[in-house]
């Protein structure tokens, strides 16, 4: 089997039935906030696209690639499609002009003969993608291949039952806004940064050991910030607290831990797959060379030189003066607040959006355009009171959220706050249904989501880990905590998400609600 890396998360598979390409991102993402890391335009994707299979994982744009998908994926090609709860991505699909998607059943495998075997494995809970993320697996004469990407299932036993994996593609690093956008002191960001940045390399390493397989390949991140307002996002300043750490740091982070069987492919890079062996061939002499710091920044300052001028037209697109943001919000979104029941009760309060200007040069502070507030208690959207105490506030360039409106985007998760366009302050601990109500603004999101809250039950297995009982499955996302549980005083962390617990009550310390059955034993 040959695989061809074509950048961040996107490769190209060939097998004895023909060739998948898998997350064909090139085109800046998020407001122009993220570029592929390295840059993989220089490639054929002309070529590439004459691909007898497309697999796009997710609906996030890392990922899901609309102009390159348009502009240069064959049309007729076989889409393998994740078995995903709402349409929104099969309908973008449509939309480009895709007509054979083939959906393939969940976690079921799929034969396609001539020794091709497939299968997918969809997540579906709110907080995986923008409502859904998937992996997929292959396997072809007996090498098998697994394609995780940004997937972060509770377990891969799912995989490891159907033989021994030869290669296993996996996420390692950030793809989120915490905790760089929030109003903190520089101090408090670089150590709650530092344990983001441990949390994830830890949560992949889990993973690896999992699954065992022969060859593990870093993939889907870091990408990498070009504007000059994102710049300092960039792991080139020796900074303990970022969380994008690049391909070569978790390879060397896999050796510190007694795994020396990882492998950085650049795009470009041709990995040919044996069952006993594998063979890289690499566009540039020394991988490790190219990643040096001084190299690096050397290298990511003539990339930025070469996207001045398409994050200028893009930042051009984003003005629409005409739209009154106000009315268009209490038009559009009240009808989906009045559907959020769950998702309301839980935030349970006003969300203050502060709109702003752009920034001056010559000052710090961009000059506050206009005030918005979600007003969760009354399911209503209007100007702020006197008497509001939002928990969480946001700030923004106003432009930023005309675009948004413009476009009638459904999902601001997928374009606003990864674009890590804001600034972000809170009181008290983490919402996650705060974050969870942006991804639903359609009808069908926003039933879909209120319907899995309100299928969830209570966890009825307990296991015993560290001198407490404690039911095995993460009230958050059903993660099996006799395997992601971490124990340290009276403190339970899952390092699946991160998440921790107060064993003594069992009350969630990441979110509100959320609470843990826990009591020590006997």
């Amino acid at each position: 089997m040959r695989i061809t890396g074509t950048g961040h998360a996107s490769l190209f598979v060939e097998t004895t039935i023909g060739s998948i390409l898998c997350d064909p991102w090139v085109n800046p993402a998020y407001f122009a906030s993220w570029f592929p890391f390295p840059d993989n335009s220089q490639l054929d994707w002309k070529q590439l696209g004459q691909c007898d299979y497309l697999y796009v994982s997710h609906l996030h744009r890392d990922h899901f690639d609309a102009k390159n998908l348009a502009e240069n994926i064959r049309k007729d090609t076989t889409v393998l499609f994740p078995d995903f709860p709402t349409s929104s991505m099969e309908d973008e699909l449509r939309a480009l002009g895709f007509s054979n998607l083939q959906r393939l059943p969940n976690e079921e495998v799929v034969d396609f003969g001539s020794g091709v075997k497939m299968m997918i494995q969809a997540m579906t809970a709110p907080t995986d993608g923008p409502l859904g993320d998937s992996s997929i697996w292959i396997e072809d004469n007996g090498l098998r291949v697994l394609n995780q990407n940004d997937a972060r299932p509770a377990e891969l036993a799912v995989f490891a039952e159907l033989g021994p994996v030869h290669a296993h593609f996996l996420q390692f690093s950030g793809a989120i806004w915490y905790p760089m956008v929030y109003d903190l002191p520089e101090a408090a960001k670089r150590t709650f940064g530092k344990q983001k940045r441990e949390r994830q390399l830890d949560r992949s390493l889990r993973y690896v050991e999992d699954l065992k397989a022969q060859w593990v390949f870093p993939m889907a991140g870091p990408p990498c910030f070009l504007d000059d307002e994102l710049w300092h996002l960039n792991d080139i300043f020796e900074d303990e607290g970022n969380i994008f750490p690049d391909q070569q740091v978790f390879a060397d982070f896999m050796a510190d831990q007694g795994h020396d069987n990882g492998v950085v492919l650049l795009p470009g890079s041709v990995a040919e797959l044996n069952e006993d062996s594998l063979e890289v061939e690499h566009p540039v002499p020394d991988v490790r060379d190219f990643f040096l710091t001084e190299n690096k920044r050397k290298y990511l300052e003539e990339y930025r030189e070469r996207q001045r001028p398409v994050i200028a037209a893009e930042r051009q697109s984003w003005s629409h003066p005409e739209i009154d943001v106000l009315a268009v919000m209490q038009q559009r979104f009240e009808p989906i607040m009045d559907q959020a029941d769950q998702m309301a009760h839980g935030i349970g309060g006003p969300v203050l959006f502060e709109l702003t200007g752009p920034r001056p040069e010559e000052s710090d502070d961009p000059p506050l355009l206009e005030e918005v507030v979600f007003d969760f208690t009354t399911r209503k959207i209007r100007r702020p009171d006197p008497a509001d105490k939002p928990r969480y506030r946001f700030r923004m360039q106003r432009r930023l959220i005309e675009s948004l409106l413009h476009t009638e985007e459904e999902d601001w998760v997928n374009h606003l706050f990864l674009s890590a366009r804001f600034e972000a302050k809170r009181i008290g601990q983490y919402n996650e249904f705060v974050y969870t109500f942006f991804k639903c603004l359609t009808d069908e999101r926003v039933n879909y989501v209120e319907g899995w809250f309100a299928e969830q039950q209570p966890d009825a297995e307990d296991i015993e880990l560290d001198g407490w009982v404690i039911q095995r499955r993460c009230p958050h996302l059903k993660a099996d905590l006799s395997r992601f549980g971490e124990i340290e005083g009276d403190t339970l962390q899952c390092l699946l998400h991160g998440w921790k617990f107060d064993l003594p009550s069992g009350k969630c310390l990441t979110s509100a609600g959320h609470e843990l059955r826990s009591s020590r034993v006997e």
